[in-house]
């Protein structure tokens, strides 16, 4: 029967049990692990200068190379890899669903200290428990928060990498890599042909004591650790779906490098007449015409405009109303989600106290939709505007993001920076809502606005609006 796999990697790290594993699996038949094959500061093993015939100057100019010669090498070929080896081959091993992915853990504060104790003593390999050498940790709170930091981000996308092309690692933890019931599985799961009979020779465990043994302080280090927030209870919850960066809606300046990226609604008619000033406006751009925009504009700047979360539902709310293509969505609004909506054809509610009602309603709308717990689709007009955010950085991020309520101070100081001449500077568009936020907001629609946007108000420092 045809082998599973045609090569394999162990994503693993220091101190995570990695030279153990590495071991076991090349006691299996036809099955070898060339070692750390893709650090930048070794090739393989230390000492050595060439691995399968290619030289570290060879595999530094060209990865993919000897990443062929060991999917091409006789048997079942792979290497060790950890978050910091060469990235140019890292999306390759992602996408080779033929590449079977064996992903080593251990507790983040065992590697931890379990590096500091290598670092120190010199030692990163035991033979025999006669000639090992003794030391204490140290332990860091800034540094094991960078240790975890990295260590998590480098997980987070290899999962990614797996579930967004349908595959399945094999997950094994520093405890288990010496459990020859898992090790045995982990063959049959790559196909190999034999089994492991007893453990490698020639490794222990370096430092078997109890981790409040290994550190200097360890009350220190428990102090440290109870500030980390190990579950992330702090984290605010974000199900809205990606954008993309929407570079046809970017407006540009003619004649000054000055690009503005909307979020819509925004304050576009008093900022497009500003740019306008400078030789008419360039639109509808595309990311090869917007390249060509930015070569021609060296020292170009781009900026976009941040609004309150709670002003921005509001004139959401007014656009939804307006717009005669909204007339199904404003259907399925009333019907579906019960918003008092006025029917088709017929204005706003002129009347403070019915506005108040409608608005307040469409935020609570807003927090569910936000959440993807509707069968609406997320408008632009209302999309938080740290999702927005993030699709302008699919392309580039903006050199400034400006506060409506500091638009000419901002402008003007962007203008500078780009050698341009500031003119007259416009101000925030007025609220031309059939009733103005200033005469209807209360402590509710406050407290609405926080939970439907609650990612822009942590993110941005957002407090509660005023007029």
């Amino acid at each position: 029967m045809a082998r599973p796999f045609d090569s394999f990697v162990i994503f693993a790290e220091m101190r995570t049990g990695s030279n153990l594993l590495e071991a076991s699996v090349n006691l299996l038949p036809g099955v070898t692990c060339h070692g750390e094959a893709f650090n930048p500061a070794l090739i393989g093993y230390p000492k050595r200068s060439e691995l399968l015939g290619m030289t570290m100057a060879e595999r530094d100019a060209d990865p993919m190379a000897l990443l062929a010669r060991i999917r091409k090498a006789p048997g079942l070929n792979g290497f060790r890899y950890f978050h910091d080896h060469d990235p140019r081959i890292l999306q390759n091993l992602l996408n080779d669903k033929r590449c079977a992915k064996i992903i080593l853990t251990r507790n983040p504060v065992e590697s931890y200290v379990s590096l500091k104790i290598a670092r120190t003593t010199g030692q990163w390999k035991l033979g025999d428990a006669r000639h090992r050498k003794e030391a204490l940790a140290e332990f860091d709170a800034a540094e094991f928060e960078a240790h975890l930091d990295a260590l998590q981000s480098f997980q987070q996308t290899l999962l990614r990498g797996m579930q967004s092309t349908g595959q399945t690692g094999f997950y094994i933890d520093y405890e288990d890599a010496r459990d020859l019931a898992v090790l045995n599985g982990l063959a049959e799961w790559l196909g190999a042909e034999g089994r492991i009979e007893a453990l490698p020779e020639g490794l222990v465990p370096q430092n078997p004591e109890a981790l409040d043994r290994k550190v200097v302080d360890p009350a220190a280090m428990e102090r440290s650790l109870a500030r980390l927030d190990r579950f992330n209870l702090s984290r605010t919850p974000n199900f809205e779906p990606r954008r993309g960066p929407n570079v046809p809606g970017f407006v540009a300046a003619r004649d000054a490098g000055l690009l503005y990226m909307p979020m819509k609604p925004g304050a576009d008619a008093g900022l497009r007449g500003w740019l306008a000033r400078f030789g008419g406006l360039e639109e509808g751009f595309s990311q090869k015409t917007l390249r060509q925009w930015k070569k021609a504009h060296p020292g170009h700047r781009s900026f976009t405009v941040l609004r309150h979360p709670l002003l921005r539902a509001h004139h959401a709310l007014a656009l939804l109303i307006e717009r005669d293509w909204q007339a199904d969505l404003r259907a399925v609004l009333r019907d579906r989600y019960k918003l008092p909506l006025p029917p088709e054809g017929q204005p706003a509610p002129r009347d403070p106290a019915d506005y108040a009602a409608l608005l307040l309603a469409f935020l609570r709308f807003l927090k569910a939709n936000l959440a993807d717990q509707t069968s609406l689709k997320v408008e632009p007009v209302w999309a938080s505007q740290t999702a927005l955010l993030q699709g302008f950085a699919q392309f580039a991020l903006p050199d400034l993001i400006i506060r409506e309520d500091r638009l000419a101070a901002d402008l003007a100081y962007l203008a500078a920076t780009a050698g341009a001449e500031t003119g007259v500077l416009p101000v925030p568009d007025p609220d031309t809502a059939a009733v103005p936020l200033a005469q209807i907001v209360t402590e509710e629609m406050q407290a609405a606005a926080r939970d439907a946007y609650a990612r822009d108000f942590m993110l941005f420092g957002f407090e509660d609006w005023h007029p």
